[in-house]
């Protein structure tokens, strides 16, 4: 066993006998501590667990590593999450926490006077959740599977079996001090390893300004203009420079931020304190801790990509000694072969490495390969390798004995992972961002898994189905449909459409077109009634799922794909991600259309709605 390998174990053990310390200490004894951990948060540490929550495997994992492979147009992500955790902490959460209940189910139910929205709602909010918890359960197998150095799979069978350990035993009381534990061990994990790579790369101990500062040795190269010089140099498109549609990238922003005032397990958190000052203030707090984090993701994106290329391409391109031997790569490059995340292929039998955009033809090979296998159109998959090749063929790399793109896979979601690893950093730096990324993962996964619970056992079981049930059945319930949630998304999370951060993208769209809508609508419209809201949540949740199967396949099994999903394809080239914006529309635009036709609410609603916005008068949280 290396001591890299010795280290990772001491480090990520004590890490976890931490988080199962707490859990079992502060577990639930009943439903008010399991849903909203006795209502007795303070504020400043309900902000720590609220950003433990909010920055999930996609924020940890995968949002640098986005940043990196996408650059300027990954920006979306970090503008959209970050806009819309503002807009929640600004706009909703106080008023529904002044409301008291503690399910947004619950608030829809009551607001519109309806079980029947109730219903849309609880369906609305377990889609979004199950689709959020297999990009968490993609970041947990990545993490797992590194860690453990074993296969993807079998990193994610051990990280679903941590994941029911602690949540189901502690609930959100358990949940809660747990991710408070998690936010301290993940944002000094992230800030650790990017101020080492800042100073190794430009001098500067402050990643944030180390973006922007000059590398090392040289005072006229900034950082991002060198990056741009290479990825131009290999063919790819200038890292700063924006490659989608305009409208694709303002709609993917809108989805997420939106999508991010939506999800439940966020709201939840502010339920979870004594008062709605605290509630404002908690969010306040929040904000701080994230932002921490936001702040620092574009320089990791940055320098992680400037290192990858520096380690595959350290001399000049074309050159025969220019890449990096495939005999010498580095160790950090084995490990994560080991986990099927990282590949290489030597296609020129040159014996090293060639990374660069070979216009397509790697893709269009592995679509060929992929079609002979699975008995898809094979004369039409050959058709784009030849039409791949001939540009190729046209290139300048074919004039360096260069037959195609070497680097066969490279995860996005290994990128803050390995980081340290490229720069060689020491052990326990590397060991200790193995820890962060899965307690980035395990906090969220937990919350999202408790927000599901919650609408299976209290709205759909207790609120709708059995109204009679005791306590102690009601958390049963909860328990077991949480194991189940942990099943499925498990199951689902083998094969995700996406990366971690794209597939949490498809999680926000989801929320964005349902939930959203309904709840701003709740609040601010007193005319809305309940078969306005009712119509608006099932045309938004339904047209946008219509968008994400049409493209990505009935519950994301690609082979069920009516069309492939690239930007050629899209409507307007909007993609699958960004639909979220559009499906919101359309919720509010049937909303209104429906509720202007049909009869007003009655008029201890309208007082109701009256009261949540005027912030005086609120108590504590009402007993569900």
């Amino acid at each position: 066993m290396s001591d890299l390998m010795i280290t990772t174990y001491i480090v990520v053990g004590a890490t976890f006998a931490l988080y199962l310390y707490i859990a079992l200490k502060s577990r639930a004894k009943n439903t008010g501590e399991f849903y909203v951990a006795g209502k007795g948060i303070h504020p400043v540490l309900n902000g720590m667990a609220t950003g433990a929550d909010w920055m999930s495997a996609a924020s940890f994992i995968s949002m640098a590593g986005m940043l990196a492979m996408g650059g300027y147009d990954a920006s979306a992500y970090l503008m959209g999450w970050t806009g819309g955790y503002c807009l929640l902490a600004m706009l909703l959460a106080p008023y529904l926490r002044k409301y008291g209940k503690f399910t947004v189910p619950e608030f829809i139910g009551d607001r519109f006077y309806s079980q029947t929205a109730r219903l849309v709602a609880i369906v609305c909010l377990i889609v979004a959740s199950l689709t959020y918890v297999i990009g968490q359960m993609k970041g947990i197998g990545v993490a797992f599977s590194r860690f453990l150095e074993i296969p993807f799979e079998m990193g994610l069978f051990i990280g679903m079996a941590i994941v029911f350990v602690y949540a189901v035993l502690g609930g959100m009381k358990g949940v809660t001090y747990t991710q408070i534990a998690q936010y301290v061990v993940l944002i000094f994990a992230y800030t650790v390893p990017a101020v080492f790579i800042s100073i190794q790369l430009t001098g500067n101990p402050f990643p944030q300004l180390g973006l922007g500062s000059t590398m090392s040795g040289s005072e006229s190269i900034y950082l991002l203009d060198k990056l741009d010089k290479m990825v131009v140099e290999l063919g790819f498109n200038a890292y700063t420079a924006q490659k989608g549609s305009t409208l694709n990238i303002f709609l993917l922003t809108m989805s997420l931020m939106i999508g991010t005032a939506g999800l439940p397990h966020v709201i939840t958190r502010f339920f979870t304190v004594p008062k709605v000052k605290d509630a404002r203030s908690s969010a306040g707090w929040a904000l701080v801790f994230i932002a921490i984090l936001y702040t620092t993701a574009p320089a990791v994106g940055a320098m992680a990509r400037l290192n990858l290329m520096n380690t595959i391409q350290p001399g000049e391109v074309g050159s025969p000694e220019g890449n990096l031997a495939m005999d010498s790569r580095p160790q950090w490059m084995h490990n994560w072969e080991k986990t099927g995340l990282l590949g290489f292929e030597d296609k020129n039998g040159d014996g090293k490495i060639q990374y660069y955009s070979d216009n397509g033809l790697s893709a269009a090979e592995a679509d060929l390969a992929k079609a002979q296998k699975e008995g898809g159109d094979v004369t039409a998959a050959q058709t784009k390798v030849d039409e791949a090749a001939t540009k190729h063929a046209e290139s300048k790399f074919a004039g360096f004995g260069w037959k195609g793109n070497e680097l066969t896979k490279v995860d996005n979601d290994i990128m803050v992972l390995a980081n340290p690893e490229i720069a060689k950093l020491p052990n326990w730096v590397i060991a200790l961002v193995a820890a962060g990324g899965i307690a980035a993962a395990l906090s969220t996964a937990a919350g999202l898994l408790l927000a599901i619970s919650s609408s299976i056992s209290h709205d759909l079981l207790k609120g709708m189905l059995a109204k009679n049930i005791d306590d102690k059945t009601e958390l049963k319930a909860g328990r077991i449909a949480m194991a189940g949630a942990i099943l499925v998304a498990g199951y689902l999370g083998l094969n995700p459409p996406g990366f971690a951060a794209q597939v949490v993208a498809l999680a926000f769209g989801l929320a964005a077109s349902s939930i959203f809508p309904a709840i701003m609508m709740g609040i601010f419209v007193k005319r809305m009634n309940s078969a306005g809201a009712i119509c608006g949540m099932l045309a938004g949740l339904g047209s946008t799922l219509l968008y994400i199967f049409w493209y990505k396949g009935f519950m994301f099994i690609a082979s069920t794909a009516m069309a492939p999903d690239n930007a050629a394809n899209w409507m307007f080239g909007i993609s699958p991600g960004s639909f979220g914006a559009v499906g919101a529309l359309i919720n509010f635009i049937v909303a209104f259309a429906v509720s202007s036709f049909t009869k007003p609410p009655p008029e201890h609603i309208q007082h109701l709605v009256e009261d949540i916005r005027v912030p005086m008068g609120s108590g504590a949280a009402q007993n569900h």
